[in-house]
């Protein structure tokens, strides 16, 4: 909870064009006013205000990201970037403006009752945006697939053996003939289109290798993928998505952070629990349960986790085989349970969470 009953709150609604702005006084006098959305205009609106040094903004984390809080912190005001999930809403309000969001944000900000989120660095966002072209890119190259396999199968073009886009299966794209011209040219726009992607992917995990492995990084990336399922890339995701994992006092609390905990509305002696909360950050929730699925089979160590896990510290090596032990019973235990094997794997990336959280806090 954030509260400074003494100082001066102002809340801020911030779209593309225009930044509504309520300043909320310590006598408790409301000024309002609606500016452009612009380094000048904010600059200006700064100077106007009564001792900087006693002001405290905020605003809802959005689109427009964090330039406004850079923009605001490098002219001395104390600003707090507010996790818009968690900002209380009254059932009965049915009406909104950006003028009134902007003073409900500035009085709940004064009462204490909105949650800060953690301002990334701008090293952690440029990598974070990178990591996230790459997911981009992949969904990109899954849809260049669909498209170019559907039109060979709308002529009767399967193809007949072993798996899918490896190297026999794009040997037997390029003997793929047609009469038709225009068939032809379909068929290498689709190619062309794929080659583009995969080469783009293969440029974007050389780039994130190396960053991987800068000084910045190295150390939690080394650690976290001494987990099974979590190799560099997804080690670098889990680290960028989450900055400091010293700021989760547990391993709940983190595992709340992803949104991996069950929801609940109980009452009195009822308890009830449903799906889970998707309450955290999405793309740490995706990388952790695509890790989850590793768990289905027997713990093992093969070439590529060995040579992650030369170097490591006692610890770390503890905390990888007990990680190993533990998911894998914890997704036998639910399937005998006869739980369907989707909710399995949620349930695994729960507990593989708790993992990533004490290896993180080392170092």
């Amino acid at each position: 909870m954030l509260q400074h009953t003494s100082a001066t709150h102002v809340g801020l609604d911030v779209s593309k064009a225009s930044i509504s702005v309520a300043l909320l006084r310590p006598d408790g006098r409301l000024d309002e006013e609606r500016i452009p959305n612009t380094p000048e205009d904010v600059r200006r609106l700064v100077h106007r205000w009564p001792e900087p040094a006693q002001v405290r903004a905020c605003y809802e984390a959005g689109p427009t990201g964090y330039d406004l809080y850079r923009r605001l912190t490098g002219l001395g005001i104390h600003t707090t970037v507010i996790a818009p999930a968690l900002t209380p809403r009254r059932p009965g309000d049915r009406i909104k403006t950006d003028r009134r969001d902007a003073r409900k944000l500035a009085g709940l900000f004064r009462a204490g009752e909105l949650t800060a989120i953690r301002v990334p660095t701008p090293e952690e966002e440029a990598v974070r945006d990178l990591l996230r072209a790459r997911q981009d890119e992949r969904e990109d190259i899954l849809r260049a697939r669909h498209r170019l396999s559907k039109f060979l199968l709308r002529h009767g073009r399967v193809y007949p053996e072993g798996k899918a886009w490896s190297q026999r299966h794009f040997a037997w794209l390029a003997r793929q003939r047609f009469d038709e011209p225009a068939a032809r040219r379909t068929l290498a726009h689709y190619r062309a289109e794929l080659d583009m992607r995969l080469a783009s992917l293969k440029l974007l995990d050389d780039e994130l290798g190396a960053i991987a492995r800068h000084a910045s990084f190295a150390p939690t990336v080394a650690r976290l993928s001494a987990l099974r399922g979590i190799a560099e890339l997804s080690a670098l995701t889990i680290a960028v998505e989450v900055g400091d994992f010293r700021r989760f006092e547990s391993a709940s609390a983190f595992m709340a952070f992803t949104g991996l905990v069950p929801s609940e509305r109980s009452s009195g002696e009822r308890r009830a629990q449903g799906s889970i909360t998707k309450a955290g950050n999405a793309h740490l929730r995706r990388v952790l349960v695509e890790a989850a699925w590793h768990a289905r089979r027997r713990p093992n160590v093969g070439p590529a986790l060995a040579k992650r896990l030369e170097g490591q510290p006692p610890e770390v090596l503890a905390i990888a085989t007990k990680a190993q032990r533990r998911l894998h019973d914890r997704y036998w235990r639910l399937v005998g349970r006869r739980k369907p094997t989707t909710v399995t794997a949620v349930a695994v990336a729960r507990e593989l969470s708790g993992f990533c959280w004490a290896l993180g806090r080392m170092g």
